[in-house]
């Protein structure tokens, strides 16, 4: 090779070498500008997962509730106990009247299982005679919404509502249910329910329940039905 070319070809390496060195010093002084920036987290994460969308907050599926026939009292300083001392809660289409319906007035041993289409009574202890309310509502898992929770119809989870007065005008009002309802079944489907009691408006006590099909407890005995409520 001629000394030309030897020149030639050791100046072309000369600038090859040149050209990588500033490409690489490039890189790192674009490395400076990016400090302390947070990549951004993928769409399903910045939405907050789970309670993102159109599900209602605290909302939690059915397999996750877990029924204690207890209902449960809401703690407000102004609530007077008499209001709700206890309650019986009778279906017409599942259980016996002197077993599965027959229990006592109670705040821990309260039915809590019915059937779709199945009228539903209330016989509240208590020394109020007008102002109780049972809201039905799709259960939710925060029950603490329900302290502060302004009831309504246009409520997204509300099913129905059965106001409670004595039953003055009966022979026996002292033996006479104070109001009653049923689940539509073309309207509503098998899942949990909040029964949440209510006077003059404000929240006073829960009850988780469960609605099965129309028929599907109805074969069952009184004990049968015992274990599915505490199950």
């Amino acid at each position: 090779m001629s000394r030309n070319h030897r020149l030639i070809s050791f100046l072309l390496a000369a600038l090859l070498v040149l050209g990588l060195a500033a490409c690489g010093k490039g890189t790192d002084t674009a490395k400076p500008s990016d400090a302390g920036q947070t990549t951004a987290p993928p769409a399903s994460e910045a939405q907050g997962g789970s309670n993102s969308g159109s599900e209602p907050s605290g909302s939690q599926p059915a397999e996750a509730a877990k029924l204690t026939g207890k209902l449960n009292l809401i703690d407000l300083d102004d609530r007077d106990p008499s209001v709700l001392r206890g309650v019986v809660i009778k279906g017409l289409s599942v259980g016996t009247s002197d077993g599965f319906n027959g229990r006592e007035s109670s705040l821990t041993d309260v039915r809590c299982i019915f059937e779709l289409n199945e009228w539903i009574e209330f016989y509240p202890d208590t020394d109020a005679t007008y102002g109780l309310r049972v809201w039905i509502l799709k259960h939710r898992d925060d029950q603490e919404y329900y302290n502060t929770a302004k009831f309504s119809d246009l409520d997204p989870n509300f099913v129905n509502y059965c106001d409670l007065h004595y039953p003055e005008d009966e022979q026996n009002p002292d033996e006479w249910y104070w109001g009653s309802f049923y689940l539509n079944a073309a309207e509503c489907e098998p899942g949990y329910y909040d029964f949440v009691f209510t006077y003059e408006g404000n929240a006073i006590a829960t009850l988780l329940t469960r609605f099965y099909a129309e028929a599907e407890l109805s074969a069952k005995s009184d004990a049968e039905l015992e274990a599915l409520m505490h199950e």
